[in-house]
């Protein structure tokens, strides 16, 4: 996944800049509340795009894994047949 922590960071800020734009005028001189707001609709956006980004590239580990699991069991069974005594 290179390169996708960035964009779900980015994700995040742009969230934060909505929040600010949607609630300025009603959050007006609580500045907390509105820092606040922006905080947590950014760690939502940032969660989301992770979470969307692993769902995206779960199938690759798993043909990863599947391939590794496969391919040791293979050599594992080619060398226990060259161990085993001719005519069994």
């Amino acid at each position: 996944m290179p390169g996708t922590r960035g964009e779900c960071e980015l994700m995040g800020r742009y969230e934060a800049l909505q929040v600010q734009a949607a609630l300025g005028n009603l959050a007006g001189g609580d500045g907390p509340a509105l820092a606040f707001a922006q905080d947590v609709q950014a760690r939502k956006a940032v969660a989301e795009c992770l979470a969307a980004t692993t769902t995206l590239w779960l199938p690759v580990y798993g043909v990863g894994a599947a391939v590794l699991v496969g391919g040791t069991a293979w050599f594992r069974d080619r060398a226990r047949a060259r161990r085993a005594p001719v005519g069994h």
